[in-house]
């Protein structure tokens, strides 16, 4: 499509949108009284309507039933977690019995490499992306020292290439080769939270899988937000949370995914508790773990109920509308955001720059600006005209234009904005 700069363009975008009806069912904060720019839900989704009237429920059956709401509530609280197969699954690319939602994102990244990163002989290393999220780091040093292994010898990063900030596929790719024989396990965030880039996993996937090399990935940028096929790109594991493109509140309760290939690998190492224990037997209280089959196997504690309600809600709405869909408009509205953006002009002492990467099959919602000069300021001010991003040390403004409740309008609204202020 020829993007044209216009308010007029942008509105018939909209019009044209058959995703624009679903922006009535969030709340846009607002400021100063009027509806912001809300591009920041690659940090926190904004709220369904709905969420309200499904805490609600959960709350009367709670107040009705009190305990026997496990039993006999709306949706039982003893089988809460099965309520969310489907929808997960469809989401992430899986077999229904591959995923189960359960705690928060870096309690499932922990859980998952006791599982998964299992050290053996000059096989002791793990695979990473230089400016991963910190929580990333922080995990996979932390279980490399209880393997009594020194992270600065195990942990592998793969860097950007001098003056680049985004990383090339080729070079993940040589960086394996070189060290197959070392590597125990590669962790990757499928989208980094820092560029916006989407790692080519298919790729990066079939090099560990020709090597017998796990894999494992953080999927927090990544779902909701791009099309994935974790079973079809034979991915070993993978965890998430759902307060960011899930809308599922701060938070929010997170989500695992495990392979079916060790559905029945009962003797795999795991951290054990009642609700991971074969569902037939919880009650009778057995003395001896006997996990569940399938990824439900991984969950230590019961269903945190009131958290998984907002879950439900949003993704009542992502059943409706698939993520085809969502990612054709994604696409189309980020791809505007981008060309407006661009249109400033850079001189020889450009102001910013997106280091997002061009190509849409690379990239989700997100754009990344790097900053050059006065970037905080520059934040603040856009903050103050009504503009809700994020920032990102050291001087990357972040902003996602999420194709459920954003409009192509906000997208020219905020580029005149950019303009009005650097100018």
């Amino acid at each position: 499509m020829k993007f044209e700069n216009s308010l007029a363009f942008a509105k018939q975008l909209d019009k044209n949108d058959p995703l624009k009806d679903y922006r009535k069912q969030f709340h846009i904060p607002k400021v100063k009284g009027k509806e912001s720019i809300y591009f920041c839900g690659n940090s926190l989704g904004l709220q369904p309507k709905t969420v309200e009237q499904h805490l609600k429920a959960e709350l009367t059956d709670w107040k009705n039933f009190g305990v026997e709401g496990h039993l006999h509530g709306r949706k039982p609280w003893l089988y809460y977690h099965h309520f969310f197969s489907k929808s997960i699954s469809k989401l992430v690319g899986a077999k229904e019995n591959e995923v189960v939602v359960m705690n928060q994102l870096s309690v499932n990244l922990n859980l998952m490499l006791i599982s998964f990163y299992r050290p053996s002989g000059k096989r002791n290393k793990i695979l990473m992306q230089a400016n991963e999220f910190p929580s990333d780091y922080y995990a996979v040093e932390q279980q490399i020292k209880l393997h009594g292994l020194n992270p600065k010898q195990c942990i592998i990063e793969v860097l950007p290439r001098t003056g680049e900030v985004n990383l090339r596929t080729e070079d993940i790719l040589e960086k394996i080769e070189k060290h197959k024989n070392e590597l125990a396990l590669i962790m990757f965030s499928a989208v980094n939270y820092y560029t916006g880039q989407f790692f080519e996993i298919k790729k990066i996937a079939a090099a560990a899988n020709k090597h017998n090399i796990t894999i494992g990935l953080d999927l927090a940028h990544a779902i909701g937000n791009v099309e994935l096929k974790l079973n079809e790109w034979n991915i070993d594991f993978a965890t998430w949370c759902s307060y960011k493109y899930l809308n599922s509140g701060p938070g929010g309760v997170s989500g695992v995914f495990v392979n079916k290939k060790y559905a029945n690998t009962f003797s795999l190492p795991r951290l054990a508790g009642w609700w991971g224990n074969d569902e037939k037997a919880r009650f009778k209280m057995p003395k001896h773990f006997t996990p569940q089959a399938g990824a439900a196997g991984w969950q230590i504690s019961n269903a945190p109920i009131l958290s998984m309600a907002a879950h439900k809600a949003s993704l009542e709405i992502f059943d409706k509308v698939g993520m085809k869909a969502l990612r054709k408009k994604s696409e189309l509205l980020t791809g505007y955001l981008q060309y407006l953006i661009n249109l400033h002009p850079h001189g020889s002492k450009p102001l910013f720059n997106i280091i997002t990467p061009t190509d849409k099959t690379q990239r989700g919602c997100q754009l990344s600006i790097q900053t050059y000069s006065n970037g905080k300021n520059l934040f603040k001010k856009l903050s103050n005209a009504g503009v809700i991003a994020d920032w990102r040390e050291p001087d990357v403004i972040r902003v996602a234009p999420v194709p459920l409740y954003n409009k192509f309008e906000e997208a020219y609204r905020f580029a005149q904005l950019l303009k009005g202020i650097t100018e």
